[in-house]
């Protein structure tokens, strides 16, 4: 490679929910072109082909219904606030509306081991980034994990 330092430069992700590898280690990520735009047609179609149009609809009902079911836990939490309306399967949440204690309760949810979550930004400000995607979360799951998040935020 000619110059491996502008290469890294041209193809590392400055998305706020991209944690920055540790260490001197390579990272993948780091030299390749839009690592989020793979071959995303293979698992749509094997997706469709093993689970039909009605199994991939209700798949992405599922994701939607649960990450409601969690803005909702969220919400009854003083000191919690769920930041957009949860209409897809994401949701942004701040704790105490403070930068400081949302980046601590993602480190807190993240050691813990419950689910993953990111953190990131939105209008300037730290949040939480929960992404539900999983095909196999259940209603237990996300009550389990909204109470991680909630004793996170109050540690």
């Amino acid at each position: 490679m000619a110059d491996a330092e502008a290469h890294r430069a041209a193809m590392t992700s400055t998305a706020a929910y991209i944690p920055a590898p540790e260490g001197d280690q390579p990272w993948g990520f780091d030299w390749s072109p839009e690592f989020s735009r793979r071959a995303r047609g293979v698992p749509v179609y094997a997706a469709l082909r093993f689970l039909g149009r009605d199994g991939v609809a209700d798949l992405v009902d599922r994701c939607c219904d649960h990450a409601q079911r969690m803005a909702a836990h969220l919400r009854e939490t003083d000191g919690i606030d769920v930041l957009n309306d949860v209409v897809l399967n994401q949701i942004l949440v701040r704790v105490r509306d403070d930068d400081e204690a949302t980046n601590a309760a993602i480190e807190r949810v993240q050691r813990d081991g419950t689910c993953w979550l990111s953190g990131s930004t939105f209008g300037g400000r730290a949040v939480m980034r929960i992404s539900v995607v999983g095909w196999q979360t259940t209603a237990e799951d996300i009550d389990r994990s909204a109470g991680a998040i909630v004793r996170a935020a109050r540690a």
